[in-house]
């Protein structure tokens, strides 16, 4: 009797847990093999109220925005998951672009323990540092499956771009400017530190003039804040901002220049220059770039939602009840089937009888063209041979059916 105390309260304890059992995560869609739960939808919800907080959305506009999103949720994640999806058909690997942003984030927040750059994502993401790394990899792959499927398919002609340009010349009159891209050095503060920072310029220049994209050298080498952007400076310069002795260079020089080293208090400055705008209306092939983002933008977008309704008419995808797909395919069925309500195929006794008694009749049904003949323990068929076949005795079967046999 003393063990059976504890088996006893064992026993009530899981009657009560089973009294309590609770659903811990809805489903409410299903995307193929992949599913999107409520949790999920509730997580992004917050994300969005988060990522508006921080933008500083006007309090006007606020609210018709927050509903915009929180309406697109479901759709942005179904969305994903078919790229994702589409990604795998593909044989698409981003392994190495995954790898080069983590190195460049960490690069930037200046972190070399891991522990405590994993704590820097996780405070900066909002998320664990294994659900931003599976996020951060998904969007990769869905902006390759975008770029070859989508963009890549959007072609836009010459004739095209000279239509566009000689329709908008007034978009092209410039005065003379420049576009810069920089990267800053940021001398050591010890007795060598200026020679050690000129030396490595100088080698970053060299290495610029011979092909080395000068983007991703100011984002792994720059000291200044622009590095995060690969020294891009956005605004463009007019004569009469910069420091005469930068303005003399840059704006006798074209597109494409590398500076050389240009010492600055505890550091040395080396610029490139992007673009160079002459006065007046630029020509065609000066701003052909400019001409391409114009036409390929607005076409962009719409073949995106394209080729995503094209692959919600392929997919197996059920929405439940409550919830609404907003870039749902025309015409797709995409209603909730519950298995619990599914009627199951079921065969009774009786139905498994009848087989068997039809199986049975087949012996008496006699073959055109051949002649049979029966003993009381042998029957012969054939044309011109003899076989013999086993006849069931009485109260026998040689069915090997479930429900054949005395009785059934």
């Amino acid at each position: 009797m003393k063990f059976m105390l504890p088996v006893f309260c064992l026993g009530v304890a899981v009657l009560c847990l089973a009294a309590d059992v609770r659903v811990v995560e809805q489903i409410v869609a299903k995307v193929n093999n992949e599913i999107v739960t409520a949790g999920e939808l509730e997580k992004t919800r917050l994300q969005v109220v988060s990522e508006m907080q921080k933008q500083q959305v006007p309090k006007e506009k606020f609210n018709e925005i927050y509903q915009q999103a929180v309406a697109d949720i479901l759709r942005d994640k179904i969305d994903q998951l078919l790229l994702v999806q589409k990604a795998k058909d593909l044989d698409i690997n981003v392994d190495t672009d995954v790898t080069k942003y983590f190195a460049g984030l960490q690069v930037d927040s200046k972190i070399t323990d891991p522990d405590k750059f994993q704590a820097y994502v996780r405070e900066q993401s909002g998320m664990s540092y294994e659900d931003f790394k599976a996020q951060t990899k998904d969007n990769f792959l869905t902006r390759e499956v975008i770029r070859r499927e989508v963009g890549g398919r959007i072609n836009i002609s010459k004739a095209e771009a000279q239509k566009y340009y000689d329709e908008h010349k007034t978009e092209f009159v410039r005065e003379e400017q420049v576009f810069l891209r920089e990267l800053l050095l940021v001398a050591r503060d010890d007795k060598g530190g200026m020679t050690a920072a000129e030396k490595k310029a100088k080698d970053l220049v060299a290495r610029a003039r011979k092909g080395e994209n000068f983007a991703n050298m100011a984002h792994d080498n720059s000291d200044a804040e622009t590095g995060k952007s690969y020294g891009e400076l956005p605004t463009p310069f007019k004569r009469g901002v910069l420091k005469k002795e930068i303005e003399d260079i840059v704006f006798s020089q074209a597109k494409g220049y590398v500076t050389d080293p240009l010492k600055q208090p505890g550091g040395y400055l080396i610029l490139r220059v992007e673009e160079h705008y002459q006065p007046g209306l630029q020509p065609l092939e000066a701003v052909e770039s400019e001409v391409m983002d114009k036409l390929y933008t607005p076409r962009m977008q719409p073949a995106v939602r394209t080729y995503l309704t094209r692959l919600r008419q392929d997919a197996f995808l059920q929405i439940r009840v409550g919830f609404v797909d907003t870039g749902a395919a025309p015409g797709k069925d995409t209603s909730w089937k519950d298995p619990a309500k599914l009627k199951p195929q079921t065969v009774t006794k009786q139905e498994v009888a009848m087989r068997v008694h039809r199986k049975r009749l087949l012996w008496m049904v006699p073959v055109p063209g051949t002649k049979t003949s029966t003993t009381s323990s042998t029957r012969t068929i054939g044309v011109g041979s003899t076989r013999s076949v086993p006849v069931p005795a009485a109260g026998t079967s040689t069915s090997t059916s479930p429900g054949a046999g005395p009785g059934r």
